[in-house]
């Protein structure tokens, strides 16, 4: 086996997430000063200013990621329209490597003899400030402008170390701590320059160590965060400007041509250096402009399902949103940051975008409305959440999107009819609103197998209850359908010819599906129902929320889902419990819809005959089931 190059992999890889036990050492010298002094050491440790700093950092790398993700706020300024995929995440994923080496390194040299103690220095001295800056312009600009250009993106350094950093297009603000040990080091040099030649010089102060770090992971963060910050008009009416800081739009092309723009901050010495892109500028200002912006052809329009899988959005931690929904202990903790940001919601009360990708090279938005689900169960909210569903569908109507596909509780049809309540109100409507249940429906049907003769089915008078229903028994499949309102079962059953009607029994209890092995649940199960079930016995489901599974002598089957095809580009979160790539079918059948061109709303009662059309339709999309 080939030996690495030195300094291309980090030495701590192996531990995954016990790597932060490396600030061991550096808490627990907090720990000692704390007992020794009786208190916390506020102006004596550096050891706890270099934890208050890692803080600091973490939060802004976090807060700068945050921005960079809200759609909402941001999709008309994105430099590169494009989104993070999982093979982007999966390499940056220990991105903090570098400010794990920083403080390790820091807590080094603190603790050294030579090096002043905190009691000693001034809070603040501006002589130091003004000679850092003259150091970072004079010394760490040019020398990381020399090592990047001359030295990473040279052979074999640019292979070796470098080339990973610029085989991702997209850049974002945790992109920044991205690289190995090497690149790392370099960086390192640069940023703390300044600083040791302040205080070698005697000017050095505890502000000046705060201030000249935070500052420069801000910088950075900006840089890499692939939303254009700066207004062209500031350029505009101040030219130099240009060369004294440089903009996202700036930095990406150096990702996206690489031969260009190697500058740490300042412009200025690619120029010197012959090195500036000439599109620079003009780029920056089509970018501020919003002409980068591309309007999605498909909308899925989701909803938040309780304050704890509101911090799984992608705007929130990458970690999270990358994998399927699950509750984290670390994660509560921010239950009162999440609460608040849902009161926040509340009052804005306007739909937000949530994530987005590319399939067929058409761009398809997630959005969501500012309403959680238990919100869909308070009746005086009916009227509220309603109003919010049509104005995006307006919103969408007027941006030019094709189809828009409502998630499982905004078409709940106590709450607008499977979305004929829209389509009602607003019969011009250019938009197609697309409820997708029937590949929901067709999704659950193709899971059943084929030597099934009987099935048990709650939720038996629903939309998607009465489709099954209809379908199996023109299969000549036996279906129990669970309901105490004859009246809604003989509706259903005379759907249906006479030589089927025989195939649809009423049942009002479950001990009636004591024999059966097969139940299609679309009704929420008690574990007390769920024990008239046999042994052996497979749950089908089409419930929201999913029921538990209680009994360990059966099988559960998820929520209907579906594999995305994987030419799929961008996709870089998780659709709730979904796995990656999965999306529910009521997500995958808009898809399917805008992918077909079909010129129909599909909102209300789904259609029978259309069942295995749309099925068909999504395989040959290369959508499979999950």
């Amino acid at each position: 086996m080939a030996m690495s190059s030195p300094l291309s992999s980090w030495p701590w890889r192996s531990l995954g997430s016990y790597k932060y036990l490396l600030y061991g050492p550096v808490v627990g010298k907090v720990v000692q000063e704390w007992r020794e002094q009786g208190g916390l050491p506020l102006g004596t440790s550096w050891c706890l200013h270099l934890l208050v700093l890692l803080a600091l950092r973490s939060l802004t790398y976090q807060l700068w990621f945050s921005y960079g993700n809200m759609l909402f706020f941001t999709r008309r300024r994105r430099v590169v329209d494009h989104g993070v995929d999982f093979r982007q995440i999966d390499a940056e994923w220990d991105w903090d490597n570098m400010v794990i080496m920083q403080t390790l390194i820091a807590a080094v040299v603190v603790s050294s003899s030579f090096f002043p103690a905190t009691s000693d220095l001034r809070l603040w001295d501006p002589r130091g400030w003004a000679l850092a800056l003259l150091l970072h312009v004079a010394v760490s600009e040019p020398a990381f402008y020399w090592a990047h250009r001359w030295g990473l993106h040279r052979a074999p350094l640019f292979s070796q170390y470098h080339s990973l950093h610029h085989s991702f297009r997209v850049t974002q603000a945790l992109t920044a701590g991205f690289g190995t040990p090497l690149e790392s080091l370099i960086l390192t040099l640069a940023a703390w320059a300044p600083l040791v030649g302040a205080f070698l010089a005697g000017r050095g102060s505890v502000s000046l160590v705060y201030g000249h770090i935070l500052l420069f992971d801000y910088l950075r963060c900006m840089g890499y965060s692939n939303v254009e910050v700066i207004s062209h008009k500031t350029f505009q009416a101040l030219p130099f400007l240009r060369y004294l800081i440089y903009t996202p739009t700036y930095l990406s092309l150096h990702h996206t041509e690489k031969d260009c723009n190697f500058c740490l901050f300042m412009p200025l010495f690619d120029a010197l250096g012959r090195t500036l892109n000439a599109k620079s500028w003009e780029l920056q200002k089509e970018i501020d402009l919003g002409k980068n912006h591309r309007v999605p052809e498909f909308v899925f329009l989701a909803h938040v399902v309780d304050v704890v899988s509101s911090m799984h959005v992608p705007f929130a931690f990458r970690s999270c949103s990358s994998l399927p929904f699950a509750t984290h202990l670390v994660l509560l903790p921010l239950w009162p940051v999440a609460f608040g940001f849902m009161l926040l919601q509340w009052f804005c009360s306007k739909t937000f975008t949530v994530s987005f990708y590319y399939l067929r090279g058409r761009l398809h938005q997630t959005w969501s409305v500012p309403r959680y689900g238990f919100q869909y169960f308070i009746p005086f909210a009916k009227e509220g959440i309603n109003k919010q569903i049509e104005l995006a569908i307006l919103r969408a109507d007027k941006m030019g999107v094709k189809v828009i596909s409502l998630a499982a509780l905004n078409k709940n049809e106590a709450l607008n009819g499977g979305g004929t309540l829209f389509v009602r109100k607003h019969p011009n409507l250019r938009v197609r609103v697309v409820h997708g249940n029937t590949l929901t429906a067709a999704v659950i049907l193709n899971e059943i197998p084929g030597d099934v003769k009987e099935v048990f089915l709650t939720g038996a008078t629903s939309k998607l209850g009465r489709a099954i229903a209809l379908y199996l028994c023109r299969k000549k499949i036996r279906v129990l359908m669970l309901t105490l309102s004859t009246e809604r079962f003989m509706n259903i059953q005379r759907e249906t010819s006479a030589e089927f009607q025989q195939y649809l029994v009423q049942v009002t209890k479950y001990h009636a599906a004591q024999n059966c092995k097969t139940w299609i649940v679309g009704k929420w199960l008690s574990p007390r129902e769920q024990r008239w079930a046999p042994a052996g016995t497979h749950f089908h489901q089409f419930v929201v929320p999913p029921i538990i599974g209680f009994r360990r002598d059966c099988s559960y089957g998820k929520l209907a889902a579906m594999r995305l095809p994987k030419d799929v580009q961008g996709l870089g979160s998780c659709e709730y419990t979904m796995e990656r790539g999965v999306v529910h079918a009521c997500h995958a059948g808009g898809v399917v819809h805008c992918l077909e061109g079909w010129s129909h709303h599909e909102v209300g009662a789904i259609d029978v005959d259309r069942i295995d059309v749309v099925w068909n339709a999504a395989l040959k999309h290369g959508l499979t089931p999950a």
